[in-house]
């Protein structure tokens, strides 16, 4: 495994908690990072900050609203115009379930629950574009997920019906996971790793507070398993597992129902066709 110097990072929602943390870590280690956020004027000043703070010159920003699946095509196609080889990717960007109280369910600009969409969809998205940069034997792919699981009905996948916000949020998670699976075996071939990961519970972020109000774990804690994920050569040839903290774990048992996980991968397949032809 190389040198973590000679690596090249992308961390998808970078301006902000674990991911912002991640990306100066690494940036202080020599790595180049390629940092990724919603809000241009944030993520500028995020990576002037870093950029300072570690003395690292090989930083680089690129926005997108995930919201909407042709930014994310978008955002690939510029990545790939500049970046020629991804060591690592870290799917970390994701909106959280939201107040309790809040009924309100709404659509992303493709027609989609909006959670699933985001946490979801433009992950998978990002990923497949990106796969020919993640060519080298020893590539890692991590897809920050949750502890919070809850099985898809498959029949009422976008919540039509019986909506809320944490069923939404942790669906799209649990959805996350059983990608990571699939993904994981059909670059095993190539050496690449797959994993999913609940970096802590509660995290003192913003996201963090706004949904629960109270934290019980650190920004520090969930960057240490990122990062040992991330860069741990222990971890080289570990792929298609869940792990919470740096301890490998158990997801929902609908994460390993191969007919469950043959269902996501049609309907994804469909959203995704039908986004990108829109």
């Amino acid at each position: 495994m190389k040198p973590v110097s000679e690596q090249t990072f992308f961390i998808t929602g970078a301006t902000d908690g674990l991911g912002k943390m991640m990306a100066g870590r690494l940036a202080k280690q020599g790595a180049r990072v390629i940092l990724h956020g919603r809000n241009p004027e944030k993520g500028q000043a995020v990576l002037a900050e870093l950029t300072q703070t570690t003395g690292n010159p090989n930083l680089t920003y690129f926005n997108a609203d995930f919201s909407a699946l042709q930014n994310v095509l978008d955002l690939s196609s510029a990545v790939m115009a500049k970046i020629e080889q991804l060591d690592v990717l870290i799917n970390n960007a994701a909106i959280g379930g939201g107040p309790k109280s809040s009924p309100i369910r709404e659509l992303s600009p493709d027609g989609f629950e909006l959670k699933f969409a985001i946490n979801y969809l433009a992950q998978v998205l990002l990923t497949q574009k990106l796969l020919p940069l993640l060519r080298q034997p020893g590539s890692r792919i991590i897809n920050v997920a949750s502890i919070g699981q809850t099985p898809m009905d498959f029949s009422n996948l976008m919540l039509d019906t019986e909506y809320e916000g944490y069923r939404a949020y942790r669906q799209s998670k649990l959805a996350l996971i059983m990608y990571s699976f699939d993904l994981a075996e059909s670059l095993k071939a190539k050496k690449v790793d797959v994993n999913a990961l609940h970096p802590a519970s509660l995290m003192n972020t913003n996201m963090v507070m706004e949904n629960f109000g109270r934290v019980i774990t650190t920004v520090e804690e969930g960057c240490d398993a990122l990062e040992y994920l991330a860069t741990d050569a222990r971890l080289e040839g570990v792929t298609g597992k869940y792990f919470e903290g740096k301890k490998e774990a158990k997801a929902l048992p609908q994460a390993y129902d191969e007919e469950a996980r043959r269902k996501l991968r049609e309907v994804t397949t469909k959203m995704l066709a039908q986004a990108v032809q829109s």
